[in-house]
């Protein structure tokens, strides 16, 4: 009997069969749930004919003064500046601006800011005891700064005494707290009210924006930068490690608008020192960076600035300047412990129903002099003092700018948590 071979069964092509190998995606996380805040038209100046020029004073003065302005046409003023300036700049390093492209009222106010530099090289600080808090010849530079200030208003063309006297408070609080000998986000919102007071006046029109950013806004950060090294200015309602910058936040809001297309520099390059040491020149997003860097006694922003350091993993720097939008809105506009600082005047109006100094007791210049003011907090009227936040507001903190200058301290104690930023 013949054996039968059984045929051998075929392979079967699998080549079709097996699914294609895919990298695994990238878990998204969850999105900023948060529109960003709208833009709102840059009303033109005011007719000043109609104006009475005051001495700017304090109006929000309670939770409720404070929900008025934030629904007031002054609110809206403010935030369509500050953002028409951020959209003004962006991506436009500050080696672009020429000095053929700035026009007569913005070099005046380059110069009026090298004038107060030179008062700080004219006022030396004392430095008996070696504070690690605000040295006290600061007021001797303020006093100074107030003198000159006249002159420097009639240099910019501001016509009456009546309007210099309104328009020159805030740049003289723009350089800080004569009584906490402090520096912080309101005194930088101080010197952009200033400029928005110099639009209003029409010494300065939208065409100066670019300039205004990244030729006049530079050059007061540098002079801040002076002071603050100068005088040891404490950090105003500082927020320490977990806060944004001791002292500054404008020069990030217009830093990432800076850089939102630029082809090679990433959010991550904040931490590559070679493209800070090149770059931060141009892009105040890197110069910033670079400053804090230099007053911390811990090295890397993983310590001593989680907050930066977290929102260097955002995808891009349109979600960077999109979150500074927000933070600016969040965190100043909408935060009493800063805007219950804030002057008004004519150019800048309280709306209607809003408290008066005198509603409360007392008047600003008393509050000065006293180092008190009374303030309104969750529905409770207390004083407030001016020599420190109070337990409403925060603690009193050193300058991170002197704590540099002793010996540095190794060790961290709690560990770091993240904070979402896209």
């Amino acid at each position: 009997m013949m054996a039968t071979h059984q045929q051998a069964p075929s392979i079967p092509n699998l080549k079709d069969k097996i699914p294609k190998l895919e990298p695994r995606k990238r878990r998204q996380g969850p999105e900023n749930q948060i529109p960003l805040p709208e833009t709102p038209s840059l009303p033109p100046p005011p007719d000043t004919s109609t104006l009475s020029f005051q001495v700017p004073s304090r109006r929000i003065l309670s939770n409720k003064d404070h929900e008025l302005f934030l629904s007031s046409p002054s609110y809206n003023l403010i935030v369509s500046f500050i953002f028409g300036l951020s959209d003004a700049v962006v991506d436009t390093p500050i080696s672009d601006v020429k000095d053929e492209q700035c026009s007569a009222a913005i070099k005046t106010i380059i110069s009026v800011l090298d004038e107060a530099e030179v008062l700080v090289q004219q006022t030396p600080p004392d430095e008996a005891g070696g504070s690690r808090f605000g040295n006290k010849v600061f007021r001797n530079f303020l006093d100074k700064a107030k003198a000159a200030s006249h002159t420097w208003h009639q240099k910019l063309g501001v016509a009456s005494d009546a309007a210099i006297i309104e328009v020159e408070t805030y740049l003289n609080q723009s350089f800080g707290n004569r009584n906490r000998i402090d520096y912080g986000s309101g005194h930088e919102l101080n010197f952009m009210i200033w400029t928005l007071c110099l639009y209003q006046l029409k010494i300065i029109s939208k065409s100066d924006f670019k300039p205004l950013v990244l030729r006049v806004f530079v050059r007061y950060l540098a002079l801040m930068r002076a002071i603050q090294s100068t005088y040891y200015l404490e950090p105003a309602g500082s927020h320490g490690v977990w806060g944004l910058d001791d002292y500054q936040f404008l020069p990030f809001l217009f830093g990432a608008s800076q850089l939102i297309h630029h082809p090679f520099i990433t959010p991550l390059a904040i931490h590559q020192q070679l493209t800070i040491e090149e770059f931060g020149h141009d892009f105040m997003y890197l110069g910033q960076v670079d400053f804090v860097n230099s007053t911390k006694t811990v090295k890397g922003l993983r310590w001593h600035s989680p907050m930066l350091d977290d929102i260097s993993s955002a995808k891009s720097w349109s979600k960077i300047e999109g979150g500074m939008k927000r933070m600016f809105v969040a965190e100043v506009l909408r935060k009493l412990p800063v805007m219950q600082h804030f002057l008004f005047g004519s150019l800048v109006p309280a709306a209607e129903g809003m408290s008066t100094e005198t509603d409360v007791g007392g008047s600003r210049d008393e509050d000065l002099e006293s180092g008190t003011m009374v303030v309104e907090h969750d529905g409770v009227k207390h004083v407030h003092h001016l020599n420190s936040w109070g337990d409403c507001c925060g603690i009193k903190v050193p300058s991170a700018i002197a704590a540099a200058q002793v010996a540095k301290k190794g060790g961290v104690g709690e560990s770091l948590r993240r904070i979402p930023f896209d």
